[in-house]
């Protein structure tokens, strides 16, 4: 049951991502900073697409992916296409990977102890779809202020 009711919010919000990253006025604007905001549209994109492919794709799902958080924020100017690309890899990596988990699956303690505290799979998967949605509202936020 829980996996078939959090399949579909990573699958409209990872489209939302698409379509917001779409939506940006011009590339220069969604790579845009400005004051105390230090995370454009696009690297909140990366850091989205970075996040997801690790702890679903690679995690969860043996994807062989290896992050480059540092990158996700240090990198700037990607092409629009090129984002929409990663964000199309992010779908293909993670939507399979949850199409796969079982209940028993969800209730096992996560692989990765992430925050010095056990949590299971499906804890966790919760906290990643409430990190796409925080960062999904920034990037919304970002490209309305654009």
């Amino acid at each position: 049951m829980f996996i078939e009711a959090i399949t579909p919010l990573f699958q409209r919000d990872l489209q939302r991502l698409r379509t917001e990253t779409e939506a940006f006025p011009d590339a220069a604007s969604l790579w845009r900073t400005s004051g105390t905001i230090t995370n454009s549209g696009g690297t909140l994109c990366l850091h989205l697409c970075g996040n997801l492919q690790h702890f679903i794709g690679a995690v969860l799902g043996n994807s062989g992916y290896i992050r480059d958080r540092a990158a996700e924020f240090n990198e700037r100017n990607i092409p629009v296409a090129d984002l929409i690309a990663e964000i199309d890899r992010t779908s293909a990596a993670v939507l399979p990977v949850l199409a796969r988990l079982t209940d028993a699956d969800l209730e096992v303690p996560y692989p990765i102890n992430v925050f010095e505290k056990e949590m299971s799979s499906a804890q966790f998967l919760l906290h990643l779809q409430g990190h796409l949605n925080y960062h999904l509202g920034q990037i919304n936020y970002l490209r309305r202020m654009a």
